[in-house]
């Protein structure tokens, strides 16, 4: 029986702030961590042992999805000491397998047919997909179903086919990884070892019909607006009277939506929150646990992680926001240029036309406050009344008015 080897040991750096006090794969998409949904489609595939390489925030990991006997399968842990790259990570689990094994990174998704095709493959193989920006990623060239080149993150792609972090391998594998040096990054690629099974003709690849990946926090977006539509209506809380919903929403256990309030599916409140009365949750909208959504407060395609209050008269338009996080009434988030164009956060192109801020954890606005587009503001900031904030805000800024 082929094991599934997830790689979960990083912090995901891009992702900062949101990944201040959480590893990159325990991050929210749809209701669930983004590791789970992984989890959950290779299940589906039919496997059913697992090996989680784990480091940064290990103990979430661990805690959260414990050893699978309540999902029906085995999940063992092996830590990355030090996070030294994905060839490094594969080699803690060497003692671990001895036969065919199934490698993932574990900050994607897949769709199960694609991972049932993989298991179909004869090993060595590498799932690839095509890219409409192959240059951000390791470009692929085949041949048939050879691997016949990978290039890391090229300026002149010589194809639109990226290596997708998908991988069959015999235990042979380990042998590859004792002879490659440091990358430039300081790391041990896991591809730098793929070179001799590529030199060789050896390395198949599988295209995969549905891939998605998160480098960065507007990526949750977008993976985000996608997992949403298949999202299944339930009421596990108290709706009052006067409320309306409409296409597909779910409500957790112990919530209360109040009289007044318009709830727009898909979108899904967690458990024990407060909303309304008089409030406005848009299509896309996930709002996490034990937070507060208040009075003619509008939230539309966003990511609420738990406990944040937005209690009243406020807007958050297509953000992301942390974790113990507080809102002062009136605040204002912008999602959309007056041109009209691409946010820019960093110098970096979002390819989003809408998108409003990245917000960390414990991070607390005064009354009034306005955010502009593609702000990032770090984990403990302090946003005194009355502030205008964009641009990036590190850890731990306070803004006195």
């Amino acid at each position: 029986m082929t094991v599934c080897v997830i790689l979960a040991a990083g912090e995901g750096r891009r992702m900062r702030p949101l990944t201040g006090s959480r590893p990159k794969v325990m991050l929210p998409l749809a209701g669930r961590p983004m590791l789970e949904h992984l989890l959950n489609a290779v299940m589906d595939a039919g496997v059913t042992e697992f090996i989680f390489v784990v480091g940064y925030g290990e103990a979430s990991v661990r805690n959260y999805f414990g050893d699978g006997g309540s999902r029906g399968i085995s999940i063992r842990y092996v830590t990355q000491k030090r996070q030294r790259g994905t060839g490094d990570a594969l080699m803690t689990v060497e003692p671990h397998v001895n036969s065919q094994f199934l490698l993932l990174n574990g900050d994607m998704i897949l769709h199960a047919d694609d991972i049932k095709t993989m298991l179909k493959t004869p090993a060595p193989a590498m799932g690839v997909f095509s890219s409409t920006h192959p240059k951000d990623y390791g470009v692929v060239t085949i041949k048939k179903d050879k691997i016949t080149g990978l290039e890391e993150k090229s300026l002149h792609p010589k194809s639109d086919l990226i290596n997708a972090g998908m991988y069959l391998f015999e235990p042979g594998i380990f042998k590859e990884l004792i002879n490659i040096t440091s990358s430039p990054r300081g790391e041990l690629e896991l591809t730098d070892a793929l070179m001799t099974y590529i030199q060789g003709g050896v390395l198949r690849g599988v295209h995969l019909g549905f891939w998605a990946d998160m480098g960065s926090p507007w990526d949750l977006l977008g993976v985000h607006e996608e997992m949403m539509k298949d999202i299944v209506p339930e009421h596990l809380g108290v709706i009052e009277d006067g409320v309306i919903i409409k296409g597909n929403v779910q409500t957790g256990s112990g919530t209360v939506i109040k009289s007044g309030s318009y709830l727009e599916g898909p979108c899904i409140i967690g458990s024990d929150c407060k909303i309304g009365p008089h409030a406005y949750i848009r299509p896309g909208t996930t709002i996490g646990n034990n937070c507060h959504i208040g009075h003619s407060s509008e939230i539309k395609n966003s990511i609420i992680m738990d406990s944040t209050n937005i209690p009243h008269f406020s807007y958050v338009g297509d953000s992301v926001i942390g974790s113990g996080c507080n809102l002062g009434a009136g605040t204002k988030i912008a999602n959309l240029r007056h041109d009209k164009g691409t946010i820019v956060i960093g110098g970096t192109d979002t390819r989003r036309r809408k998108f409003g801020a990245v917000i960390g954890d414990d991070v607390l606005f005064g009354i009034n406050c306005s955010v502009n587009v593609g702000s990032v503001i770090g984990n403990h900031c302090r946003i005194g009344p009355h502030t205008f904030v964009e641009g990036r805000l590190e850890d731990k800024t306070v803004i006195n008015r």
